[in-house]
C-alpha cells in the first residue's frame, strides 16, 4: 500500500497551495499517482483525452480533481451593463 501524501510531495505536485487546500487532498487518501493524474486533467484535459483515459467520475481521482480545479465565476460576471 502507498503511503499517504506530505505537505510537501503535494506542494511539488501542484506547486504552490495554502494549507487548507494540502488538508482536502491528503484527506481524499490519494495517492502521488492519482495526484499527478489529477493535475494533468485540470491542467489539459484534452490531452488525457486523446490518450483514451475517460474523464474520471467519482471516486478519489473525481475529488482531486474537484479540489485542483479554478472555482467558477458565477454568471453575473459575464454579463455585460447596457
Amino acid at each position: 500500500m502507498a503511503d499517504k501524501l506530505t505537505r510537501e510531495e503535494v506542494r511539488a505536485i501542484v506547486g504552490p497551495v495554502d494549507d487548507i487546500t494540502v488538508a482536502e487532498i491528503i484527506g481524499t487518501g490519494a495517492t502521488e499517482e492519482e495526484l499527478v493524474e489529477a493535475r494533468a486533467w485540470v491542467e489539459n484535459d484534452e490531452a488525457v483525452l486523446n490518450e483514451g483515459r475517460h474523464i474520471p467520475s467519482g471516486g478519489r481521482l473525481s475529488k482531486l480533481v474537484e479540489i485542483l480545479s479554478p472555482p467558477e465565476e458565477p454568471e453575473e460576471a459575464y454579463r455585460l451593463e447596457p
